[in-house]
């Protein structure tokens, strides 16, 4: 009797089995999203780095980081109405959460640059590596800048305060994403202590990120090589093989002629000896 049960069915990786729907909707807002999100970089920066900008323009910067984030809030909401199984989409896009959940927290505004940073690696090289170095270079570049800028905005005025401007909180930043610590500046409140485990966290990440990107290539490299000297030696070792079978060749052809020529000489060496006898033996007359 045949057994026409089908065989279970195997999980897809999580990429493939990602909502048409949704992957078509982020195909097409990816670069989109990432002009926002760098508007809003401007925008958040700009009373930081000008503290003594006007009521207006502190009023319009106001409103356009505000902007970002209903734009990030609509995203977020078309993506979760499109998809087909939304508590999985709650439970796989955390991040996206926070920043539609936590809006007023100054600091926690540059998870949208976080998110801007997924949004580039996705819409960037397409070759693994290439993704890699992407990402981790934009990342370092994105935590430097909202690590100094969150850490100045929560720094400036405090009491025993030493990150004054935006050169302390870039200097801060550096140092603490190099994971160096000199120590000369150090965040005092609870929000930039906040910013500075973050920041150290960030950069123990992205170093882990070009480090293995590093030995990826290397090694890679050092494979390659080693293939093509395999590829040599056994291009040589055809060739050695061609050239014994030509001497071989060879061989065969001489011994055959040699048999010949010992056929030819048993067969003809009667005759030829009574004729060297007659020669011999035969005078002219005097």
């Amino acid at each position: 009797m045949t057994d026409h049960t089908s065989p279970p069915s195997r999980a897809l990786p999580p990429h493939l089995a990602e909502d048409p729907r949704v992957a078509d909707w982020e195909r097409r807002l990816e670069w989109p999203l990432i002009a926002v999100a760098g508007v809003f970089l401007v925008a958040y920066a700009v009373p930081i780095v000008w503290p003594q900008a006007s009521a207006t323009v502190q009023s319009v910067c106001s409103a356009v980081v505000f902007g970002s984030w209903l734009v990030f809030v609509v995203d977020y909401l078309a993506r979760l109405l499109l998809s087909q199984q939304r508590w999985r989409f709650v439970r796989g896009n955390l991040l996206d959460l926070a920043v539609v959940a936590v809006p007023l927290l100054r600091p926690l505004r540059l998870l949208l640059l976080v998110k801007a940073i997924k949004r580039l690696n996705r819409a960037g090289a397409t070759a693994m590596r290439g993704r890699v170095v992407l990402y981790a270079v934009a990342g370092s570049a994105l935590l430097v800048l909202a690590g100094a800028l969150a850490v100045t905005d929560a720094e400036r005025g405090a009491a025993d305060g030493t990150i004054e401007n935006v050169g302390d909180g870039f200097w801060w930043a550096l140092v603490t994403m190099a994971t160096v610590g000199y120590g000369d500046t150090y965040p005092v409140t609870i929000t930039g202590r906040f910013v500075a485990v973050g920041m150290m966290l960030g950069g123990i990440a992205v170093l882990g990120v070009v480090t293995a990107t590093l030995s990826s290539w290397l090694v890679q490299n050092v494979e390659e090589r080693s293939e093509e000297q395999r590829a040599e030696r056994r291009d040589g070792t055809d060739d050695l093989w061609a050239r014994r079978g030509d001497v071989e060749s060879l061989v065969a052809e001489v011994r055959a002629l040699r048999e010949e020529v010992s056929r030819l000489r048993s067969d003809d060496g009667p005759g030829v000896g009574a004729a060297s006898g007659a020669a011999r033996g035969h005078h002219p007359p005097g």
